[in-house]
């Protein structure tokens, strides 16, 4: 298969190495920065410098090519989809951007080749694992989903460090966040319904934040009570970014925010990804609850470490495109995460990197 993986960045280059590594893909890296591009050359991956912004240029890049991997900013996502269609390619992305999802979704409708957006952490793998736990109950009363990527070390006040995209990061700490209550479909406040839990003896709070869910709301309306997705982190940091946000108004100066955020907060490849997520309703008359946790950790060892985001966010749409060209999914039009199988996921070549599990202590 032929592959446009769009994006030279962090989570880019971790795909080009996890697809052109396994031998069956021909793997094309686009990118405007040709000092990315450099590092997968010496490896032997194929690569062009493009202006990513360039719909002309990128257009011209991909004829040709079987399918699109797109690991761009969310905002290109609407642009590289379009681009997919018009070249009769097959697309992939990691958005969390609702609006750019629905129109991913619109533009999917009869076309040809498969349109699977969100292929990422969240939404992506906890999709598939919510809706997996789903599945086995008679009716269902509550579904919780919870994701957090982690610095393994704070030390500053927001316990913060960034592990991936600032854009991504800060989208999702501003708009509207899609759940399900009591029956019915609302758009939830981000960074309100705090929580706290504690996990390995870890405390942590989660708080609304928008995307996550994915198509979920759709597929399970009318059959869950109550649906939602909450970000993960250390105590205190909603406070601070509340703060930031709606106290000193930053939510209407983003960008200068997202510039702070990169001039002051140091990245970090020592990091831990949490996932959990509870199911709760009726199984053969009694109430019951299933549980499914993980904590992936960074890998430190080797020539080329790998932060925990970067082995979670590359596996879930690697697995994604895998199990695409083995035929197990659709071959056209849209699709869910929720139309992946969990252990046909996990049993892939790509997605076995979810395969890291610690035992929850205790959750209120």
């Amino acid at each position: 298969m032929k592959v446009a993986l769009l994006g030279a960045g962090h989570i880019g280059q971790t795909i080009a190495r996890l697809l052109h590594g396994s031998g069956d893909y021909q793997v094309t890296v686009i990118d405007k920065s040709a000092a990315a591009l450099a590092k997968l050359q010496a490896e032997g991956i194929a690569t062009q410098t493009v202006d990513t912004e360039n719909k002309a240029a990128l257009a011209a890049a991909l004829r040709g090519q079987t399918t699109v991997v797109n690991a761009l900013p969310y905002h290109l996502a609407i642009t590289a989809a379009h681009l997919a269609l018009e070249a009769g390619c097959h697309y992939f992305d990691l958005t969390e951007d609702v609006a750019a999802t629905k129109e991913i979704k619109r533009i999917a409708a009869g076309a040809r080749t498969a349109f699977m957006p969100q292929c990422g952490l969240a939404p992506g793998f906890i999709g598939i694992v919510a809706h997996h736990l789903a599945k086995s109950f008679d009716t269902l009363q509550d579904v919780k989903m919870r994701v957090g990527a982690l610095p393994a070390f704070p030390t500053n006040a927001l316990k913060y460090n960034l592990t991936w995209s600032v854009d991504g990061l800060i989208n999702e700490y501003c708009h509207p966040c899609e759940s399900i209550h009591d029956g019915e479909l609302i758009a939830a406040l981000p960074l309100e319904g705090l929580e706290h839990f504690s996990l390995d003896g870890t405390e942590y709070e989660a708080f609304n934040t928008s995307g996550g869910l994915g198509t979920l709301c759709e597929t399970l309306s009318g059959r869950v009570r109550n649906l939602d997705y909450k970000t993960v982190r250390y105590p205190g940091h909603r406070d601070l970014m509340m703060m930031l946000l709606d106290d000193l108004q930053l939510k209407n100066d983003q960008e200068t925010l997202k510039n702070i955020m990169r001039k002051s907060m140091p990245a970090t490849m020592q990091d831990v990804v949490l996932v959990f997520v509870t199911v709760s309703g009726m199984r053969g008359g009694s109430l019951v609850q299933e549980v499914f946790a993980r904590k992936i950790f960074a890998e430190r060892d080797g020539a080329s470490p790998l932060s925990a985001i970067q082995i979670t966010t590359a596996a879930g749409i690697c697995a994604a495109v895998d199990l695409f060209r083995e035929g197990k999914l659709p071959q056209s039009g849209f699709i869910r995460q929720e139309e992946v199988e969990l252990p046909a996921f996990l049993a892939n070549r790509f997605g076995k990197a979810y395969q890291q599990s610690r035992q929850v202590e205790s959750i209120g």
